[in-house]
């Protein structure tokens, strides 16, 4: 359903890290990035190129956002009070994508995107097909009815690979999630290691 199966293991792979957890990320099988150097590409990182890497893996785990929209995202988080990673994050796995991805109703968050975008959920029984809508606590997403047996949605339910999260409730049988609570980042059950206060370095210096 996406078009960005080759992007996705890019991201993967320039990284050197496995970031959605998936069983056919090519970095099971190569550790070296992609491109005729990545073999080489070993070396000491200065705190620069970390808190780069850092943004580009956050960036890349949702779906590889633009940098305009993950600044303007990254912006509002600084905004907020509080702390501006933990806010980070809260905002970003408050889209509506990412909540689908985490219900469990598609396998990957770039389908996720594709599976808002063409129509098939609903928020609080009105159909909303903006990726980057900002769910609130208490919201309810639904698939439609005509898209519940969807192969891809059948086949997302039954992945071993990862779990619902504790702050969004689903219910699989009806296809509905209720967002029950901003998480922080240690409720997000990423497979690798986020670093969002390198992110934040990252843009309070550049």
């Amino acid at each position: 359903m996406t078009k960005r199966t080759s992007a996705k293991y890019k991201i993967d792979r320039r990284m050197g890290e496995n970031i959605w957890g998936r069983p056919k990320s090519p970095v099971n099988r190569r550790e070296y990035g992609p491109g005729q150097h990545g073999q080489r590409r070993k070396g000491k990182v200065s705190d620069f190129g970390l808190q780069l890497r850092a943004k580009q893996k956050l960036k890349g785990y949702y779906g590889d956002l633009t940098e305009k929209q993950f600044k303007r995202i990254y912006s509002e988080a600084a905004r907020v009070k509080g702390d501006t990673g933990e806010n980070l994050i809260g905002l970003l796995e408050r889209r509506l994508d990412a909540v689908v991805y985490r219900a469990k109703f598609v396998p990957t968050v770039f389908a996720a995107r594709q599976f808002v975008n063409h129509g098939h959920v609903k928020v609080n029984g009105q159909r909303v097909n903006i990726p980057s809508y900002r769910v609130k606590e208490g919201d309810v997403i639904e698939i439609r009815d005509k898209s519940k047996q969807l192969a891809l949605v059948l086949e997302a339910a039954q992945l071993p690979e990862r779990d619902v999260p504790d702050y969004i409730e689903a219910d699989h049988s009806k296809m509905t999630a209720t967002f029950v609570r901003t998480p922080g980042l240690g409720d997000v059950p990423y497979p690798v290691m986020m670093e969002p206060n390198l992110v934040v370095e990252y843009y309070a210096k550049n």
